[in-house]
């Protein structure tokens, strides 16, 4: 069975389309905000659709941001703003989110769902390679330990320098979630399938991963939604 055209083109870790299709059908769609659903129609014929975050994906993260009464949030990579309007449906009224991404224009898809959802002023946009401007906000003392989530959905390759930066920004007991750590399952493959699956990429990736798991600042888990998203809540 086909998926349905509404579903975005997604390296999913499921092997079977029925099941992935259940999955959504029962506990995704029916739960997910009229702006997500008009934004992921709106992504779905985009040739990168797959750049997206996973709808079941973005439900977990939902359920972080409520569990954790996270206010103030980074966002690095946002594509055309999926994650970025469901963190911004989720935070309180008073909420701030801090995104960055180098296109814009992907990011003006979504902006008029944003603006019509209200919630445009929780959010700021900054257009910019994320090194840069993490390591501008840790000159500023006040900002060491002031989020309390982040998302990363960016440049792979970057990931453990993300992290570096991140565990100053976020506060203890802040989470950070990292999107694309199985990258199509290409993580367990042998080197013969890597090479046609981005191969730096998942080396990178592989490498990642190892490096959280034994990173004894953090508790993780990585769990096998979407393209694989690894939590870390920060001990110390």
């Amino acid at each position: 069975m086909e998926l349905p055209t509404r579903i975005i083109p997604n390296p999913h870790l499921l092997q079977s389309d029925d099941l992935l299709k259940y999955v959504l059908d029962t506990t995704v769609f029916p739960r997910e905000p009229q702006p997500l659903k008009e934004l992921r129609d709106l992504t779905a014929n985009h040739p990168r659709a797959m750049m997206a975050t996973a709808p079941d994906a973005g439900q977990f993260v939902a359920l972080l941001l409520k569990l954790t009464g996270a206010k103030k949030t980074i966002e690095l990579g946002v594509f055309t703003g999926y994650s970025l309007l469901l963190t911004a449906l989720t935070i309180p009224q008073d909420g701030k989110i801090t995104a960055i991404d180098t296109n814009h224009e992907f990011y003006e898809i979504g902006l008029p769902v944003i603006r019509k959802a209200g919630i445009g002023h929780k959010i700021e946009f900054i257009e910019s390679e994320a090194l840069p401007v993490l390591d501008e906000l840790l000159k500023k003392e006040a900002n060491e330990g002031s989020y309390d989530f982040a998302y990363v959905d960016a440049d792979k390759l970057n990931y453990w320098n993300y992290h570096e930066r991140l565990m100053k920004l976020v506060k203890v007991g802040g989470i950070i979630a990292y999107d694309n750590t199985l990258w199509g399952g290409s993580v367990a493959a042998d080197s013969a399938t890597v090479g046609h699956k981005g191969g730096a990429v998942t080396q990178s990736t592989i490498q990642f991963n190892k490096s959280i798991a034994a990173d004894p600042r953090v508790d993780i888990s990585l769990a096998p939604l979407g393209d694989g998203i690894t939590v870390c809540r920060r001990i110390y």
